[in-house]
């Protein structure tokens, strides 16, 4: 599905993500970790059209996606989220993914807005100010129901965890376990916590000042020394990302 050959981002001197390679098929679960500033919000931003790489690749299903606009890349099937929830200001929750189904599809479907604002439980909020009626984890969840009102097949969510507590965490990782499975699609997840991400992603791959130091199962990659090291400049991990 999304191949990535020595995909490159620079900006000005410095490199943000250097000559990496990576391939995800079909609809499985991948983790992005890394320390903070490693490039993984960089190569989300590339991958969905929000920067241009300096080098390399970027194919979705065999087709170059290198110079192809955001809208573009949404119509074949690319969508994300974004680290800090972005509402759309004075429209309501339901117009929020309206406008986003729109921008993704080109076209509007109400029936397939209303199973996923009754997945993600917004339905109760359909008509509240999605800017102003929202908790952190009912903006987070919208964050996700944007996205998902593209109709994407792959879906790349940047730290959509981030900030919640315990239990509001537990019921959004049992949320995007569904939605895998429900929705059929890939998942690309940025997450700084390690018991999380063994938890959700069979398959996770580690960048550091923006090379790909590893890439197997959560067992694997953080037991190498590489990744250990990556976190702590030392020879043992001290169990965050």
């Amino acid at each position: 599905m999304l191949e990535l050959d020595r995909l490159t981002v620079r900006f000005g001197g410095l490199t943000a993500v250097n000559a990496v390679s990576l391939r995800m098929d079909g609809s499985g679960v991948l983790g992005l970790v890394g320390p903070n500033g490693a490039g993984k919000t960089t190569l989300f931003n590339a991958i969905s059209g929000l920067v241009k790489p300096t080098a390399g690749a970027i194919r979705f299903d065999g087709r170059d996606v290198m110079r192809a606009p955001m809208h573009k890349r949404a119509h074949l099937g690319i969508g994300r989220t974004f680290q800090i929830p972005q509402p759309m200001h004075e429209l309501t929750v339901r117009e929020n993914l309206v406008v986003a189904q729109r921008f993704g599809t080109g076209k509007v479907d109400m029936a397939r807005i209303d199973e996923i604002l009754d997945f993600t439980s917004l339905a109760g909020k359909a008509r509240r100010d999605a800017a102003t009626s929202l908790a952190l984890t009912e903006l987070k969840a919208l964050e996700v129901a944007k996205a998902l009102a593209t109709n994407p097949r792959l879906l790349l969510l940047d730290e959509v965890l981030a900030g919640l507590e315990t239990s509001g965490k537990r019921r959004f990782m049992g949320m995007l376990k569904e939605m895998q499975q429900r929705f059929g699609v890939g998942i690309v997840i940025i997450e700084h916590d390690i018991e999380t991400i063994s938890s959700l992603c069979p398959r996770v791959a580690v960048l550091n000042f923006g090379e790909l130091i590893a890439d197997g199962t959560p067992d694997e990659v953080f037991r190498d020394p590489a990744v250990i090291k990556s976190y702590t400049g030392a020879g043992t991990g001290d169990g965050h990302a």
